[in-house]
């Protein structure tokens, strides 16, 4: 698998990205299955993780982190996400919203120490905070940059307008917006969002690649059209519903968060990237979206 610019100011990241939101649904991580998922990110050229502070209520990063402390690839080789701003009440009953300086700056240093590492290639923000001060918030930002403690900068989940308001008063790039697109949400495609990406000379990533598994087994009127559509089309390229599924959204210039725990899943996912789908083929797709 290729690797790519995420932005015009980099990292370099591989095509499909491997996020680890899912795990948390799992219930008893243990460190050695997680090691057996990243050696086959690592086999399928798949060199890019992405998590949140959140996942598995920080357990995904302290079992990623003794991975990396156990030596088992070199930092240098992969590219490492985290992510900060979704929080829960102490009775877990509440969800609700951080960006402020202090939640930013005492979240990347959790990542880090559970990590075991210096440095995040990438530090997002996971979703746009209403209470916010944007002047607060982009200096939390930049300064972890300046400090070493991140390379770069991203956002998941933001509107164009919330995007551009925290660009306003940043005077370095956000790299990346983590968005949900799947055939099944094309919402992004609607709205402006992937333009608005683009425009920043960045490439959006994609989460739910697969809404969450309808694509391949939901019961509703649209996701049965959908994998008739996607079963015709990937005959052409002797591809299965999933990997022309993740083809189509590489075609539109995006790269997909892989989260499936299943290694023929993952290794579908992977293989998407050596799919070139054709306009037309990609049109045909879309319209049978209903648009």
């Amino acid at each position: 698998m290729k690797k790519v610019s995420l932005s015009d100011s980099g990292p370099k990241v591989s095509e499909a990205i491997y996020g680890f939101w899912r795990w948390t649904d799992e219930g008893a991580i243990t460190t050695s299955q997680i090691e057996k998922t990243v050696n086959l990110c690592l086999e399928l050229g798949i060199n890019t993780f992405d998590h949140a502070d959140i996942y598995g209520e920080l357990s995904i990063e302290e079992h990623f982190g003794k991975i990396i402390h156990n030596k088992s690839f070199k930092r240098e080789d992969i590219v490492l996400f985290s992510k900060c701003g979704i929080r829960k009440s102490d009775n877990k009953y509440l969800t609700y919203y951080d960006t402020s300086k202090d939640h930013i700056i005492n979240s990347i240093n959790g990542s880090l120490k559970r990590l075991k590492t210096d440095y995040l290639d990438i530090f997002l923000l996971h979703q746009s905070d209403f209470l916010s001060d944007p002047e607060e918030t982009a200096t939390a930002l930049a300064e972890i940059v300046k400090s070493g403690k991140a390379k770069h900068i991203g956002v998941a989940n933001f509107t164009v307008f919330q995007h551009q308001l925290l660009a306003s008063y940043l005077r370095i790039p956000i790299v990346t917006n983590h968005i949900e697109l799947n055939l099944m949400n094309t919402s992004a495609i609607e709205d402006g969002r992937i333009d608005f990406i683009k425009q920043s000379f960045s490439k959006p990533l994609a989460w739910a690649p697969l809404a969450g598994g309808k694509i391949l087994h939901g019961t509703e009127e649209k996701a049965v059209r959908l994998r008739a559509k996607l079963e015709e089309v990937g005959k052409k390229y002797e591809a299965n519903i999933e990997q022309t599924a993740v083809a189509w959204l590489m075609k539109l210039g995006t790269l997909p968060i892989i989260g499936s725990l299943s290694e023929s899943r993952i290794r579908n996912a992977a293989s998407a990237s050596d799919i070139a789908l054709s306009r037309e083929d990609w049109y045909e797709i879309y319209q049978a979206t209903g648009k």
